[in-house]
């Protein structure tokens, strides 16, 4: 933008020119407006942010789906006793290795975790599968409200 003198009138000039923006939902030019515009309408941007949401809340549910799923035969090699496995056979269950809770190095080795059920994993084996105790009174604890300490 430019002001140029004439006399003692001022005369404004924009030389600024629209570099036509694309709608990021539909595609098409964004011909008024600020210059910073995303969307051609508020459909397209209700309809954009609508569709991320739902994308996210399906990648979560699909991440708890497996989380459970892992859960659920770490559960039960716990319950019948069993500490370590061979990781094709975890896997042939419907294990998936890389959905995890948690992971942390202990000592030289990494412990993954699965809710309360903790594990180390190698290449081709899980072994010491075990669950963390107390874990409830934890949890309560951490539910303490201000007033009541």
């Amino acid at each position: 933008m430019t002001f140029a003198a004439k006399g003692q009138d001022m005369e404004y000039s924009s030389k600024k020119t629209r570099v036509a923006a694309r709608c990021l939902h539909c595609g098409d030019h964004i011909e008024y407006g600020r210059t910073d515009r995303k969307f051609c309408s508020d459909e397209c941007r209700f309809t954009h942010h609508n569709e991320e949401m739902r994308l996210s809340r399906a990648f979560r549910r699909r991440i708890l789906s497996l989380l459970s799923s892992n859960y659920e035969i770490l559960d039960e090699l716990y319950r019948a006793g069993v500490t370590s496995i061979d990781m094709t056979d975890l896997m042939a269950a419907g294990f998936v290795p890389r959905v995890v809770t948690s992971c942390m190095r202990s000592g030289s080795h990494d412990e993954f975790g699965c809710f309360d059920i903790k594990y180390r994993m190698s290449a081709t084996r899980v072994y010491s599968i075990s669950k963390i105790q107390n874990v409830s009174l934890n949890l309560q604890a951490g539910n303490v409200r201000k007033k009541d300490r």
